[in-house]
């Protein structure tokens, strides 16, 4: 688990920085993905080549059959997809922190030349704690790296399928051609528990592309929510926590 650290602890970031939804989906991408792609599947794998049963002692027999029908392993195929599904969130992560630290040295700034000027430019997308609001230039980066996230994982559900041809292990694979002299059978080992781990890293590359979607149907539906009240001059949500009212302040119905 220990190569994994680097990139939990960046995607542990973005958490704070993402929505009620995104927080969900980078929960599945840890508990499981991450950890039991860690934690289990090498167990069950291993060197398949080597754990592979042919029924000839053919020199390259046995390579040749296990490349033809597995041009890449499942457990580099999985890695390569986590690291390629996560790279959009990480490239979000860095246009976040960027922002935060343009908008804290322009904080320093108005702290110095506080009550010289008239006209003073606040920070827009951060507030001293660190914490952005997603609009503007943030929000459409927020948007590029869901669509790039469905679109990655949806890419890597369709290559598996033309990767290996099959969603279920079989028992056997068979081959005839060089350096073969006869057409031969070769035994997987363990084929149910691989099916087992093939469904499960399918279905959670399944939920994350619908939670993706989920996640852009809830930001279109809350921004313009957002963008009704302020064009109707109600105040935002959080105002109204922020004090209580008088019967005498009356506010208008939103």
């Amino acid at each position: 688990m220990g190569e994994w650290s680097f990139l939990s602890d960046l995607l542990d970031k973005v958490q704070s920085h993402s929505t009620v939804v995104g927080k969900v989906w980078m929960s599945v991408l840890f508990l499981f993905r991450i950890f039991i792609l860690a934690a289990g599947v090498d167990t069950i794998w291993g060197d398949e080549q080597s754990n592979m049963y042919c029924n000839t002692k053919t020199p390259g027999c046995k390579n040749m059959c296990y490349d033809q029908s597995f041009p890449l392993s499942h457990t580099r195929f999985w890695v390569l997809q986590i690291l390629v599904v996560s790279t959009p969130t990480l490239v979000y992560l860095g246009h976040v922190l960027l922002v935060i630290r343009r908008e804290n040295k322009l904080r320093r700034r108005l702290e110095q030349k506080r009550g010289k000027n008239g006209m003073i430019i606040t920070p827009k997308y951060s507030d001293e704690r660190g914490k952005v609001q997603l609009k503007g230039i943030l929000l459409l980066s927020y948007i590029i790296q869901l669509v790039s996230k469905v679109l990655f994982e949806v890419a890597f559900i369709v290559g598996q399928y033309f990767l290996y041809g099959f969603i279920f292990m079989p028992n056997k694979i068979s081959c005839s051609e060089y350096p073969c002299r006869t057409p031969v059978d070769c035994f997987i080992t363990r084929p149910t528990e691989k099916t087992i781990f093939i469904v499960f890293m399918l279905s959670m590359a399944v939920l994350s592309v619908v939670l993706n979607v989920v996640e852009m149907f809830h930001l279109i539906v809350s921004k313009t929510q957002e963008r009704k009240r302020r064009s109707s001059g109600c105040p935002p949500p959080e105002i109204y926590s922020l004090k209580s009212l008088s019967p005498s302040e009356a506010v208008p119905a939103c």
